[in-house]
């Protein structure tokens, strides 16, 4: 009786939900942006069709660009190279509103209401806060340096890392938006050139260019508590050549353990996060960019600066051995797993397109043509914090 009843209630229910105007409805949890660099594009995509649905494009020099996503996931605020803040509607498939907020920028973030948009600045420095739905001017504090590693801190504020001042500044918007409490930081180490936030918001991890190690902060601690780690990773071995920058983004915490890229060297670090201690390494290729986890923290993904930036390398997190090489296709500049990690996509920038694989059995599923592909998000980090 129950079977017939919804066989009868299928045959009668539309083929898709219609909004009053006719459009097709759709829900935004599947969907996904994949910045395209060469073209000032981004391109909308759909994580269970493997396909690609429309692109936006007007958004100015992408070349270093990320974004992020509105509370809704409807919006993606694309921060480009050129300064320029762009708000893309990944449903409409419109730039809503592109404006230009400084020379030379280098990331954003969302405030944990949705309300606030910040911008890290490399040229004049400093951050601009915008209001998310508007993108007027709410906000601008300077530094009088590069900022670097801006992420959204709970309770509407931000933190930034500054490269000339090697300091963290911590803003709080959330008394007064258009002047924040700043607490500064100092003794952050010499150089920041990237920084992320652990996912409950408490540990603040910067990258260091100018010395060896990383240092984190105790955001819960009062005064933040400034702690270095891994001071002595490399110390007595000659640097490579430094090709590209790793991103710290790509950092992963499986267990009670850091994997870190190193910096000038072809190795994946490890420390615990408890005391901050080096605990191994794994060789791997090449110099890493990104180290990515696997949702579940199982497996680590690793790709590579020049020239090795053809490979992919799978390291297991409790063994740190590596266990897979892949070869997904020419410059591999970033990956993104579906957000319960059946499925990793690989952007292959040289052969313009976007690859997909299944995370455990390393079968290929599926490409999405792209033009020059860099970064790919999906909108499950709306509800992230740090990102």
């Amino acid at each position: 009786m129950i079977r017939t009843t919804l066989t009868a209630l299928a045959l009668i229910a539309p083929a898709a939900a219609l909004a009053q105007d006719g459009s097709t409805l759709r829900g935004t949890g599947d969907l996904g942006v994949v910045i395209e660099r060469a073209t000032g594009s981004v391109l909308v995509v759909d994580q269970s069709d493997r396909a690609a649905l429309c692109r936006v494009e007007g958004l100015g020099d992408l070349s270093h660009a990320s974004l992020t996503f509105s509370p809704d996931e409807r919006y993606a605020y694309v921060f480009g190279r050129d300064g320029g803040l762009s708000k893309v509607d990944i449903l409409a498939c419109t730039l809503e509103n592109r404006i230009i907020q400084a020379g030379n920028s280098i990331g954003g973030a969302i405030s944990d209401d949705g309300r606030l948009i910040a911008v890290s600045n490399y040229e004049p420095g400093g951050v601009n806060v915008f209001d998310a739905d508007t993108l007027a001017p709410v906000a601008e504090i300077p530094m009088g340096s590069k900022t670097v590693g801006l992420a959204d801190v709970p309770g509407s504020r931000f933190i930034v890392a500054t490269w000339d001042d090697g300091e963290a500044w911590l803003l709080d918007h959330s008394a007064d938006p258009a002047n924040p409490q700043i607490t500064r930081i100092p003794d952050v180490g010499a150089n920041p050139y990237d920084a992320l936030l652990t996912s409950d918001g408490r540990t603040y991890i910067v990258g260091l260019f100018g010395e060896k190690g990383l240092t984190t902060i105790d955001l819960w601690a009062d005064p933040p508590a400034v702690r270095r780690i891994l001071p002595d990773y490399g110390k007595n071995e000659p640097d490579l050549p430094v090709y590209k920058m790793p991103h710290l983004q790509g950092w992963t915490l499986a267990g009670a353990t850091y994997a870190l890229p190193a910096v000038g060297l072809h190795q994946v670090l490890w420390a615990d996060a408890a005391s901050g201690q080096e605990i191994g390494r794994t060789d791997v290729a090449g110099q890493p960019v990104f180290v990515t986890a696997r949702p579940d923290g199982r497996e680590l993904w690793v790709n590579f600066a020049p020239p090795d930036n053809g490979k992919v390398q799978v390291i297991d997190s409790m063994t740190h051995e590596v266990k897979q090489t892949l070869e997904p296709g020419r410059g591999v500049l970033h990956m993104e797993f579906t957000p319960r990690g059946r499925e990793v996509w690989m952007s292959a920038r040289d052969d313009d397109r976007v690859v997909i694989y299944d995370s455990r059995t390393y079968e290929k599923l599926g490409e999405i043509e792209a033009k020059a592909p860099s970064g790919i998000f999906f909108t499950a980090r709306a509800h992230r914090t740090g990102l």
